[in-house]
């Protein structure tokens, strides 16, 4: 210490010249590259500057390298726009393809329009792309061949606007006037390679066929590497996988109501070191999202909370965990350090405190009465006292009465009915057996329960009879409730309510203007996602209400969870879905109870 001054190492450096901290150097780096992108492609589409001071090199290069220069500065940019958003997520392979392309770029900048100004800003790109490349080494995405489809129409219609820009940034050169038309058939033909309308003078025309022709190239090759390239899948579950979940399923299930829909076919798993504990995923538009606590012994949680986390950072993938209790909430919070926010409430029915009697039951038992003297009748069994010939018309009912074409449900859903494996699954059927039989013999509703540890079953999914009476859910739930127990079943899992409390706390006398002004947003939501007549169908059961949470890293994370989570849901379809014919029957999953858009909630 000296002059109340404290000694600084020697090899200390003022934070300016220690440039940007390594973790954010992606983010820095990833931008840097889509500002070169964006040079790169203006100056293979702009004109030259015809007095520049070096422009006398041009008069000793071939008169073709001028052309092909540009064209190649067009494609390098194209593609490092591309590969941007894969550097900030701090992909591998963006890497290696970025420290290609800047060079590249930089010398058909340098050729094509003799400055050095790109070759510069590349280089001093490319210094901390080698400098931090350790911070570059994240795994590929799972892959799917709608990525080629994807590619190919937004390429091509990038192509397209691209090059009206190229055809049309000649204006000197340019004979005559051409109309739109022709600009646009000139486009379409340059892409294919072949020589359109519009005409120029000079060698203007081999640099807007060039660049026409690299564009539609690229299209062209991006597509198929994307619809060729080696698979790397989706994860999925396998049966090793399936038959461990099981075994902590079976001694830790009553835990988490939605502990069974783990077993999803079409999610991946990764266990503790103990593998006492586990956390089943799916990875959706770059976020790794889970659902519900994970699984198994507490105490060993935080193990597979650690294998989740070291997974998303080896993908660069962002986590997330959508509906878990407020123990998962502590537990996931607590060891990773991520926030928590309510994202609702799961109404919870005990059986040995339900019953129909009573001025807040009226409503149901009226309707439930209308019902059975309507000349329905209800049964509830396990799947594995199901006939196979039985089992198989409720699949084909359960499929058929889909009130979507697209499949929905993700963190409420097992995906399947009547699995082998399955049958401690619970199964509500309505019958009305005064009609004449039809497809479906007499079955009219079906209501599919799936367990929840020894003593309790979660509500999978609803279907009934488009033609079938109102009411067919309520009566259904009655009759699973007074079945209860008899299985040996004390509390039901109905389905979940998002922002419940906000809706319960917003219509109460006193609410402030915030709250009934949010209130309102999620009625009118409720138009499409139903949050509202969810809330008020699952509170007919007077349920006790659990507080579910979603978890994530970032506040500015929410609106890219929210998204993947509704693309899980299925309220969200970014692929083509294949025509109906098509599809198979017996394989479909089918969709949770919470997200399915039943019309008799609403009549309700």
């Amino acid at each position: 210490m000296s002059g109340g001054v404290p000694n600084r190492p020697r090899w200390a450096r003022p934070a300016l010249l220690r440039g940007p901290r390594p973790e954010a150097v992606p983010v820095l780096v990833a931008r840097a590259c889509a500002v070169v992108g964006v040079l790169d492609i203006a100056a293979g589409v702009f004109p030259r500057f015809r007095h520049s001071r070096m422009h006398t090199i041009a008069e000793v290069l071939p008169g073709a390298l001028g052309p092909f220069a540009a064209a190649l500065s067009l494609s390098a940019g194209v593609l490092l726009l591309l590969l941007a958003h894969g550097l900030r997520r701090r992909k591998r392979r963006a890497w290696r393809a970025a420290v290609v392309l800047l060079p590249v770029g930089a010398v058909a900048q340098f050729t094509y329009r003799h400055s050095p100004v790109g070759v510069l800003i590349s280089l001093a790109l490319l210094a901390p792309l080698l400098i931090h490349r350790d911070q570059f080494a994240a795994l590929p995405d799972p892959r799917s061949r709608w990525r080629a489809l994807a590619n190919f129409v937004l390429m091509g219609a990038g192509s397209l606007v691209l090059g009206l820009v190229i055809v049309s940034a000649h204006p000197k050169t340019l004979v005559g006037d051409p109309s739109l038309a022709d600009r646009i058939a000139h486009v379409l033909y340059g892409l294919f390679g072949f020589e359109g309308p519009v005409d120029y003078q000079g060698n203007t025309s081999w640099t807007v066929a060039f660049s026409l022709g690299a564009l539609g190239l690229l299209t062209a090759i991006t597509t198929i590497y994307l619809a060729f390239r080696p698979e790397h899948p989706a994860a999925r579950l396998t049966e090793d996988d399936e038959a461990r979940l099981r075994a902590l399923l079976e001694k830790h299930g009553g835990r988490d109501s939605l502990g069974h829909f783990a077993l999803r076919r079409d999610k991946a798993v990764v266990f503790s070191p103990s593998g006492k504990a586990a956390v089943t995923y799916r990875v959706v538009s770059g976020v790794m999202l889970a659902s519900g606590d994970p699984i198994g012994d507490v105490e060993a949680w935080p193990g597979a909370i650690e294998r989740f986390m070291d997974e998303a950072k080896a993908h660069s993938w962002t986590p997330a965990v959508m509906g878990c209790s407020e123990t998962g909430g502590e537990v996931w919070t607590r060891e990773t350090g991520l926030d928590a926010l309510e994202l609702g409430d799961e109404a919870v029915v005990d059986v040995a405190d339900f019953s129909l009697a009573g001025r807040a039951m009226r409503n149901v038992r009226q309707m439930v009465k209308r019902i059975e003297r309507a000349g329905y009748e209800t049964r509830v069994r396990r799947v594995r006292d199901l006939g196979g010939a039985e089992l198989e018309r409720i699949r084909r009912a359960a499929d058929d009465w889909r009130g979507t074409d697209t499949e929905r449900g993700f963190s409420m859903a097992l995906g399947r009915i009547g699995d082998l494996a399955d049958g401690d699954c619970l199964i509500a059927t309505a019958h009305k057996a005064d009609e004449v039989p039809g497809e479906y013999g007499d079955l009219k509703a079906i209501l599919h329960f799936v367990p929840w540890g020894r003593d309790g079953v979660s509500l999978d999914l609803m279907r009934r009879d488009r033609s079938a009476d109102p009411g067919m859910n309520e009566l259904l739930i009655v009759a699973a409730l007074q079945a209860a127990p008899k299985f040996g079943i004390t509390r039901v899992s109905l389905n979940f309510a998002m922002f419940r409390a906000a809706l319960a706390r917003g219509e109460k006398i006193g609410a402030g203007p915030v709250l009934r002004a949010w209130r309102g947003l999620l009625v009118f939501l409720s138009r499409w996602f139903q949050i509202e007549s969810l809330y008020k169908f699952n509170a007919k059961f007077q349920p006790r209400w659990e507080p579910r949470f979603v978890v994530y890293r970032a506040s500015a994370d929410l609106p890219r969870i929210g998204f993947a989570a509704m693309q899980a849901e299925g309220f969200v379809n970014l692929a083509l879905p294949l025509p109906r014919f098509l599809r198979r029957r017996t394989n479909a999953p089918h969709a949770c109870a919470h997200a399915v858009a039943e019309r008799d909630v609403r009549a309700a």
